[in-house]
């Protein structure tokens, strides 16, 4: 079990490698099929729907979110490279120690120990439990603190999942534009201005597309899954604390502990394996 949440650990502080990877590995795929489905592949690129689409995302975006919440977003982003060391392992020793001093009644270790460098979120729950509150008490406001940080950074994943849907609606808003343009000058018969249009008009869904696909929904990802990780730490972190404050053996702890995490991430894989089957559903009961 051991190594298996040590690669889990080793999964999350590589999670902005992979997302670097995956996008330019992406980018070159695209280019590469465009070189050699075209003698001049700088047909595909066009500034005016660049800008049409990118200053279009970003308009709606902050017409549609606080600047307060855009900025945390895209602050959470860099921090994608920080890795959180989180080991889920190391956290539940850590909680089996408590355990066994919390048992002896020894509370001047237990100090000792909460000033040495260990996760605040633990720190501050045995704090409460040396301190004799309420078991329930002691729960309640942990979980006060994990819905709080639920609730902030899937606000910050739901910027880039708007941003995903935005980019492909104003790349068929230059689509529209582009056509528009080309029906207007018909009468000219000029083949220049003809095919300056319709360049627009193509270019931009490509770009609404590719941002969408390549970049948001990728980063949106991202930032949910380290924020399922975070939550799996934190609800760790407070069954401990819990077990502890009800004084459950430290034996009884740990193998509880070790079960609570298979669980949680079985369910979590479960979860996300039928996530594609529920849109595949849905994409065939849209159908006519």
């Amino acid at each position: 079990m051991g190594e298996r949440y040590c690669f889990l650990i080793w999964s999350c502080k590589r999670m902005i490698l992979t997302l670097v990877l995956g996008s330019l590995s992406g980018i070159f795929f695209i280019v590469l099929a465009v070189v050699l489905s075209t003698d001049n592949p700088m047909i595909f690129f066009n500034i005016p729907g660049l800008i049409l689409v990118a200053g279009g995302c970003f308009a709606a975006l902050f017409a549609g979110f606080p600047g307060k919440e855009i900025k945390a977003a895209f602050r959470a982003v860099k921090t994608l490279g920080h890795p959180d060391h989180l080991n889920d392992v190391q956290q539940i020793d850590e909680l089996v120690q408590f355990a066994r001093d919390y048992s002896r009644n020894d509370i001047r270790k237990i100090e000792a120990r909460l000033h040495q460098h260990i996760n605040p979120f633990l720190a501050m729950g045995m704090q409460m439990i040396i301190a004799k509150l309420p078991v329930a008490d002691v729960a309640g406001t942990m979980a006060w603190r994990i819905k709080r940080l639920k609730a902030r950074e899937q606000a910050e994943a739901r910027i880039f999942h708007s941003l995903s849907a935005y980019a492909p609606a104003f790349g068929m808003v230059g689509t529209l534009l582009g056509l528009v343009n080309m029906m207007l000058v018909l009468d000219a018969k000029s083949l220049d201005l003809m095919g300056g249009h319709l360049a627009i008009a193509l270019v931009t869904t490509f770009y609404g597309l590719l941002l969408s696909n390549l970049f948001f929904k990728p980063v949106a990802t991202k930032l949910e899954r380290r924020t399922e990780k975070r939550l799996l730490h934190m609800s760790l972190i407070l069954e401990g604390i819990t077990l502890i404050g009800l004084g459950r053996s430290p034996a009884f702890i740990r193998e509880s502990l070790y079960s609570f995490v298979t669980h949680f991430d079985d369910e979590l894989g479960a979860r996300h394996a039928a996530k594609p089957a529920i849109d595949s559903e849905s994409a065939h009961a849209t159908l006519p």
